[in-house]
């Protein structure tokens, strides 16, 4: 993962097991808990300094959100998809979100779209998309795709995207971000669909969301195939 991605502020919280949830929820999309480590209540209870309980009902929701996983005879380890997984996952992503622009530019309202460029004003002031080496984007209303989907005003889709998938999206977008001139490539790609969706260019948006993610899958699969090339010369 990359250092030089912005400080990461944790929502606001009511529970202590919300705010474990929150930390590791983000020590996992960064890529500090990395993919496939097995984790256990008495480490996480030592690193974070909480009792058992909060831990588990926090653990519970990072299952929920499908972000752990519970593996017979191993115990909970953080998620590791498959590269046919993930790039399941980015098709997945690619038919929902070209839908979700289509439909955002059919029903976002003007206060909407001034979100969405508001959002776009604070990344491009990230100093890691500056220096062209990361888009890292916070979650929720900072998230531009999230913020997209919401647009959609379809609530099926926002409980697909922004609730059942959202956590495990983002943290393959997130850890895959960083490569060549991609960063910049998707900073102006972004820009590129809400002037779509502000022309009120339905078809527009689609195509330009389509190939938005399409980009980004591509992008992940040669970044993933060349990890897996370095794993298996390191074991040589």
């Amino acid at each position: 993962m990359n250092s030089a991605a912005p400080e990461h502020t944790i929502p606001e919280v009511r529970t202590l097991a919300e705010r474990v949830f929150h930390q590791l929820q983000d020590a996992i999309v960064r890529g500090e808990l990395a993919p496939g480590s097995k984790i256990t209540e008495p480490g996480l209870s030592k690193s974070y300094g909480i009792s058992r309980g909060p831990l588990r009902e926090a653990m519970r929701r990072l299952e929920a959100h499908r972000l752990i996983e519970r593996v017979p005879h191993v115990g909970a380890r953080v998620v590791k998809l498959s590269m046919e997984e993930l790039l399941e996952l980015f098709d997945v992503r690619e038919a929902l979100e070209s839908m979700a622009a289509r439909l955002a530019a059919e029903h976002m309202m003007p206060e909407e779209i001034a979100g969405l460029r508001e959002v776009l004003a604070v990344h491009e002031r990230q100093s890691d998309l500056q220096s062209g080496e990361a888009y890292y984007q916070r979650e929720g209303d900072l998230d531009f795709h999230y913020r997209i989907v919401q647009g959609s005003h379809n609530r099926m889709l926002v409980t697909l995207l922004c609730d059942d998938l959202y956590y495990l999206v983002r943290l393959y977008r997130t850890q895959f971000s960083a490569s060549g001139t991609r960063p910049q490539r998707a900073f102006v790609e972004h820009h590129r669909i809400v002037d779509a969706i502000e022309a009120g260019d339905a078809e527009l948006a689609e195509l330009l969301m389509r190939r938005h993610v399409s980009a980004s899958r591509a992008n992940v699969a040669d970044r993933y195939a060349a990890i897996l090339e370095q794993q298996a010369e390191a074991t040589d």
